[in-house]
């Protein structure tokens, strides 16, 4: 699934490409992705201008005119495209939006599970999934004293927690084992049990982790893409993640791999040791 980095490329690249378009037009191949009906959709988006395009976490918010936003979850495989009028349509593109440019923007997806929601503008944070997300893994939002409080409070193991988007959004199963390894922490260490100092060292390496893939344009594993139709380049900087058996980068010891809240999980076992509490 695309995590904040990738979905951050995303949108740094559909702003270069698509921002000042206009929509000519709009087809609804797959009307199950969208929250109005298709007839609808393309009526209300027809003339409409892409004024921008910002993010929320794992979210992009396509910013029209007439103060209209379309709430675009890429979920487990979507990616967009832009392409000139006559080229070929594939086998997986659902959703098309026709330029006044003569291109086309194109949605595809591969397990269909993206989801549109077009709603006016300043609604966007009612859309499930939005309603209830944490603060953006930044400086300026992820406050030491915001993580020392929701610590606090819950006693669910560290990957889960941090997985959870109500708690920080944008970390996903690729950069929550890539944050934990960094602050030397075990997956299934509870959320409770972690010290003030562990909790400081480990938001610096959210902030900084995150900051590292969106530069390295995201982490490609199966099949993510830029706008561009390029893949991410941070794979070559993952240190844990997807290596099960190699030697940890920091000690040697073989990275093992286990499932964590049904979330194949990788950690090194003698850096991250399971702390003041049984397996």
């Amino acid at each position: 699934m695309p995590e904040l980095p990738e979905v951050e490329t995303v949108r740094r690249g559909l702003t270069q490409l698509v921002e000042g378009s206009t929509i000519k037009s709009v087809d609804v191949l797959y009307p199950k992705m969208i929250n109005l009906s298709p007839n609808d959709f393309k009526k209300v988006l027809r003339g409409k201008k892409i004024e921008r395009i910002d993010r929320r976490g794992k979210y992009l918010l396509i910013r029209l005119s007439e103060h209209l936003t379309i709430v675009s979850h890429l979920r487990m495989e979507g990616k967009y495209d832009v392409e000139p009028e006559d080229a070929p349509i594939g086998k997986h593109t659902h959703i098309i939006f026709h330029l006044t440019d003569g291109r086309q923007l194109r949605y595809n997806d591969t397990r269909k599970f993206g989801r549109m929601n077009l709603v006016d503008t300043g609604t966007e944070m009612q859309v499930a999934g939005l309603k209830t997300i944490g603060p953006e893994p930044t400086e300026k939002d992820l406050t030491v004293d915001y993580m020392q409080k929701i610590f606090a409070k819950s006693r669910k193991v560290i990957k889960p927690f941090l997985l959870d988007q109500s708690n920080i959004a944008g970390l996903g199963n690729i950069y929550a084992d890539e944050v934990l390894w960094l602050t030397k922490i075990n997956p299934q260490q509870p959320a409770n049990t972690l010290t003030l100092p562990q909790i400081k060292r480990l938001r610096k390496n959210i902030i900084a982790e995150m900051a590292k893939a969106i530069a390295g344009h995201g982490t490609t594993v199966h099949s993510y893409s830029t706008a561009y139709g390029e893949a991410g380049k941070f794979q070559n900087q993952l240190n844990v993640y997807g290596r099960e058996g190699e030697p940890c980068p920091r000690c040697g010891t073989k990275i093992v791999k286990i499932k964590l809240a049904q979330r194949g999980t990788h950690f090194c076992p003698k850096c991250q040791p399971l702390r003041g509490v049984k397996k």
